[in-house]
Order: structure tokens, then C-alpha cells, then sequence
């Protein structure tokens, strides 16, 4: 490992002993700053993984976020993780958000997370899991901010109802496409959920990913460097339907002490390549989490890719898709003394098959992660 991760976590720490300290507080913009550390040590790099062999720096971040008057929330955070010793380091969101729209209606304006899907808003370190599911880590990079506009309205229904769609540059989800269209990217979703009594909740969500452009097919036969991170999608497509059905139970709604949580999410693309007909990718992902103790969670995951990877075969100028198939199933406990810190022991293993050319390389792994995430000054409420 180079050396570059120990400075980044000395300046990391020196900016956490000063986050108590809110940037502004006149009673009407308040300001504060807060701090994550997510480092992980693992035994073996999974496919599609986000963590590389050994100890690595996870997404961490500084986050720093406060109101603007009465009318709008502001937020700035600066992410850094690191990849095989190399540190990486992005302005992961730098946006403003509307207080004050009359009739259930909010705009946000900048650079922020997608709200496709269960998962995406959220950031990494707040996961169940250390790897995000393969269908996050296949179809959007793993977690996918990008530079744009939302617009959301909330029913004023007696249950949650939402109903959101947002334009995106589409830079952060296909970086060097052979066709550039602007918006990029165009997303529409519905949120809804409510009680069924005191200890029982749901929520169920279907979005949809328009991307206008389209990704550069990997030439056959070509020397390439080979990347197991994903960095922006992998595999792509114009057409992106995602759903993903949540179920949380803690006796009379009391989840300190007990809580069973239940996530399932589908996706399916569609429109790989203009001469991959009917072909699709598409990702399933079922986890279940049961804290049994204040501190203590255990977990469990089952995770499911298919996919058909374009190949430009330049002897016999045509286009031949290489299928993928990729599970992944994962064990985890984990160790939470306070809502600041985690402590995760986690056990994955890999299943791969394909063709006479695979598009995962190994067909059977298994990976051992220990991770930590602790958190300093300010910690945003997480959503449901």
C-alpha cells in the first residue's frame, strides 16, 4: 500500500477535533460540519467490489450543510476514498434545496445523489453491508451523484406518497460515451409506504432511468488494464427500471433495542446496444438485518447479475454480447455501540459463469471484510 493513505486520515482527524464547533449559528442560518471514517481491511477484492485487497480507505467524507434564510438547505461534502494505495478524493454534493414551496413541492439545484432506487441516496458508509449490492455496483457505479435539477411533489394524502423526476449531465454515469446528449440522464420515481400498525411499516418504490448516452462498447482483442472497481456504470442501457419493496418491524415502533428490517430491489436494462436486440442486464438483491441487542445487528444478503457485455470483433466486423452471470451471497455482524460508530465482520462469496469468454474472471470467491465507519461533529438524519 502507498503511503498517501496515513495523510489523508491525519488531516481527516484534525478536521474532526474541530467539528463540534458549528461554522455559523445566528438563530436563523445554522451551520455544521461533520466527519466520516470508513476504512475496511479485505482478504480478497471482490468482483464489481468497491474495496480493494488490504486495509483501504472507504467513502469517507466531510460533510457541511446549513440553511440559507428561511427558504433554502445548502450542503458541501467533500468524499475521499483510496484504490490499491492511490488516494481518490471528488466533491461528491455541492447543492441548494427549496424550504418553502407551497402545495408539497421541492426543488434541488447542483451536484447530489440520484433518488432511484432504495438505496443510492443514501451514502455508502450508512449501509447494512460493506459492498453495496451488484446491482448498484453493475448498472450505477455503486452509489450515483451527478450534476443536475430535481423536482419533487408529496401528495397530501394520509399516507406517504411521493412523486420525483430529475435531470443529470449523465457525466458520472457514463464518463466516455460514443454519443453525448444533453440532459444526460432523466429519472422518474414514486415513493409511498406508511404504518400497518405500531410495529409493522412499509415502503415501496418504482423508478426509471432514461440514459441518453451511450457507453463505448469494449473492442475484442484490444490490451486493456484490468479494473475490478466500478467507477461510473458498467453495464449500461437506455432504459432502467428499478423497484424496491421495504418492510420494518420493532415491537410498538421502539427500534433501539429490537428491529428486523427486510430489502428487496430489482433492476432491469434494457437497450444495451443498437444491435443487441431483446437482450437485457438485470439484478436482484434480498437482504434481511435483525438487531437483537441495542449494539448488536446481524445480517444476511443474497444478490443475483445478469448481464450481456458488448464485444466489437474487429476480424469479422460485427457485434457478439458476452453473457455474465454473477452471485453473491453475504454474511455480516456487526458491533454498534452508538449511532457514530461501526463495527462490521463480514463474509461474502462470489459465484461465476459464462461463456468461452467470461465476463467475471473468477468463478468461485470468497472474501472476508472488517470494517470500520465512526463518525465525528454532525450526523444527518437517515431516511427510512
Amino acid at each position: 500500500m502507498q503511503n498517501s493513505l496515513h495523510p489523508l486520515l491525519a488531516r481527516l482527524a484534525l478536521v474532526s477535533l474541530l467539528t463540534p464547533i458549528p461554522a455559523f449559528a445566528d438563530g436563523t442560518n445554522e451551520w455544521e460540519i461533520g466527519v466520516v471514517l470508513d476504512a475496511a481491511h479485505t482478504s480478497k477484492e471482490l468482483e464489481l467490489g468497491a474495496r480493494s485487497k488490504d486495509l483501504e480507505l472507504g467513502h469517507s467524507d466531510l460533510v457541511i450543510r446549513g440553511h440559507l434564510g428561511p427558504a433554502f438547505t445548502a450542503e458541501y461534502s467533500l468524499s475521499a476514498h483510496t484504490d490499491e494505495g492511490k488516494l481518490e478524493h471528488h466533491t461528491e454534493n455541492l447543492w441548494i434545496q427549496t424550504r418553502t414551496l407551497p402545495a408539497g413541492l421541492q426543488a434541488k439545484l447542483g451536484r447530489f445523489s440520484s433518488q432511484i432506487g432504495y438505496l443510492n441516496e443514501q451514502h455508502p458508509h450508512a449501509d447494512d453491508f460493506a459492498e453495496r449490492p451488484l446491482l448498484y455496483r453493475g448498472f450505477l457505479g455503486g452509489h450515483w451523484y451527478d450534476d443536475g435539477l430535481r423536482l419533487n411533489w408529496t401528495a397530501p394524502t394520509p399516507f406517504y406518497l411521493r412523486f420525483g423526476v430529475e435531470a443529470f449531465s449523465g457525466k458520472q454515469l457514463i464518463e466516455e460515451p460514443e454519443t453525448k446528449k444533453s440532459p444526460g440522464a432523466q429519472t422518474f420515481s414514486m415513493k409511498t409506504g406508511g404504518d400497518l400498525n405500531a410495529s409493522n411499516s412499509w415502503q415501496f418504490g418504482l423508478s426509471y432511468l432514461n440514459n441518453r448516452r451511450q457507453a463505448e462498447a469494449h473492442h475484442h482483442g484490444e490490451d486493456e488494464e484490468e479494473h475490478d472497481h466500478a467507477h461510473g456504470a458498467e453495464f449500461s442501457g437506455k432504459h432502467m427500471w428499478m423497484t424496491d419493496l421495504v418492510y420494518k418491524w420493532a415491537p410498538n415502533g421502539d427500534s433501539k433495542n429490537q428491529q428486523v428490517r427486510l430489502i428487496w430491489e430489482h433492476a432491469r436494462v434494457s437497450g444495451i446496444h443498437p444491435e443487441s436486440g431483446s437482450l437485457r442486464h438485470s439484478g436482484t438483491s434480498l437482504a434481511a438485518v435483525y438487531r437483537f441487542h441495542p449494539s448488536w445487528e446481524v445480517g444476511a444478503r443474497t444478490d443475483w447479475l445478469k448481464v450481456n457485455k458488448p464485444e466489437f470483433h474487429e476480424d469479422e466486423g460485427e457485434y457478439e454480447f458476452a453473457p455474465g452471470r454473477l452471485r453473491e451471497n453475504a454474511l455480516m455482524i456487526a458491533y454498534k455501540p452508538n449511532h457514530m460508530q461501526t463495527y462490521r465482520l463480514q463474509w461474502s462469496r462470489q459465484t461465476a459463469t459464462g461463456g468461452e469468454e467470461p465476463v467475471f474472471a473468477s468463478p468461485v470467491k470468497n472474501s472476508i471484510q472488517f470494517q470500520v465507519v465512526i463518525g465525528f461533529g454532525a450526523h444527518g438524519a437517515h431516511s427510512y
